[in-house]
Order: structure tokens, then sequence, then C-alpha cells
């Protein structure tokens, strides 16, 4: 497997400004150009691999983006319960707006590959996974017809080759994982500024949960 870790982040940035993180860095780091980004990941898999996985953030596909590449590509969905990932993003993101969380992307890409494919791409919720992972992505693997390997499981602790430079800001409790975490609910309550954006977003969420694998 070729691995890419958000080969759109760059032009993400670039076109919106936002003060990330490492911002410079991650412009620095990436073709910036989401034509070229596009035409690379639809091309032939780097390095003679199999399988190309290329892990996207949904709210990184902006309005001025071309679509029709999606349809060239084997998509798959990861959801998140999302009064749980509010709070996760209210941490680190202040004053979210719904494009922010990737909701809205999220189903317009699904709609639009169920569209043009005439199935129902394969959409796995966080909860699930982490309640399951072994049932979860056998169901994920039998539905992209890859073969399931048990290493699916475990990983060593750490960065990896493949993490983006961005990682250093974001991936803290990643790298210090060796496994799928039993499930635990997000803990506090809902700030008052989130609940205007959690109601929008559970329209989109439950509509993408209704089309879930399930255990």
């Amino acid at each position: 497997t070729y691995v890419c870790d958000e080969p759109f982040y760059a032009h993400y940035l670039r076109m919106t400004g936002l003060p990330h993180p490492g911002h410079d860095e991650v412009i620095a780091s990436q073709e910036n150009d989401w034509r070229k980004v596009a035409g690379w990941l639809t091309g032939p898999v780097p390095e003679s691999k199999s399988i190309f996985y290329q892990k996207h953030m949904a709210h990184h596909l902006l309005p001025g983006m071309g679509r029709e590449w999606l349809s060239q590509v084997t998509n798959c969905f990861l959801i998140r319960d999302p009064r749980s990932m509010l709070l996760s993003l209210d941490a680190k993101y202040p004053n979210p707006m719904l494009s922010d969380t990737g909701l809205p992307q999220q189903w317009e890409v699904f709609e639009t590959v169920r569209r043009q494919t005439g199935r129902v791409p394969p959409v796995m919720d966080a909860r699930d996974l982490l309640m399951n992972p072994r049932v979860l992505l056998q169901k994920l693997c039998d539905a992209l017809q890859i073969p399931f390997s048990e290493r699916m499981l475990n990983w060593p602790p750490g960065p990896r080759a493949t993490d983006g430079v961005w990682a250093k800001h974001w991936y803290d409790a990643v790298w210090k994982s060796t496994g799928f975490q039993p499930f635990q609910d997000q803990a506090g309550d809902l700030p008052s500024h989130l609940k205007p954006l959690h109601r929008q977003c559970i329209e989109l969420y439950d509509a993408l949960h209704a089309q879930r694998l399930t255990t």
C-alpha cells in the first residue's frame, strides 16, 4: 500500500489563509495546485504498489475545486457523532463553522458517488469501529475487495514517514497509540456557542449514519 496524507492541505491553506499551526511549512511541503494534485491522485499508483490509500479531510474540498476526479477513485467515509466531533474540534479550532466539520462535503461526495456508480459507498462510524474494529475492518475490506489482515489492528507507536509535516501539531495522540482504544464517550457538556452548529450537523450526520456498515 502506498499512503498519502491530506494531499490538498497546502492548497486549502493557500486559498483560505487560515492561520493553522505550521501554515508556511505545510504550503512549502506540498503541491499547491489542486488540479496537479488530483492528476497525481488519479494516475498510476506510486512505487508500483497495488493499493493507493489517500487520507483526505473533506473540508479541504473547497467550492472552487472540481469534483470530476472523485469518480476515478474508490471513496469510503469515516464519520463521528457530532457532539464528540465538535468538542474535539473546538479544542483546536476556535469558533468552527459547518464547513469546517467536513460534513456538508462528505454528504456531497457521498451523493455524487452514489449517483455516478449506482452503489452505496462504504461508510464507517467511529463509534462502531472502536466497538468492534475487527468486524468493521473486515466489512470495509470486503466492500473494497481487498484482503483483511490481523496486522490492521495494531501498529508501532511513533511517527511514520508518510505523516505530513503538520503531524507534530495534530497527531500527538496517534503517535502514542498502538491499536484501537475502547470506545469512550467524549466527556463534558456541549458549550452554548456550539449548540447551533450541532443542530446543523445532526441532519447531515444522521443521513450518513443511516448508510453505515454495521456489525
